[in-house]
């Protein structure tokens, strides 16, 4: 049995991503120009991560098009 395969690979992110949520469970402050909001320090990275893949998913879009 191959120990790098699939399940064994979604296990240990599994594990990682909870270990990183239990670590970071901290609230922070966020401020952006007039909004103020406080959430935990893992939702914050999760956002950011999202507008991040959105982010990058559109640009490559547009320059596969643009060529």
């Amino acid at each position: 049995m191959d120990f790098f395969s699939i399940p064994h690979l979604l296990l240990i992110l599994v594990i990682v991503v909870v270990l990183f949520v239990v670590q970071n469970t901290g609230v922070v402050e966020i401020r952006f120009l007039f909004w103020k909001m406080a959430m935990s320090r893992a939702l914050v990275m999760l956002f950011v991560l999202i507008v991040g893949v959105a982010a990058g998913w559109l640009l490559h879009g547009h320059v596969k098009r643009k060529n």
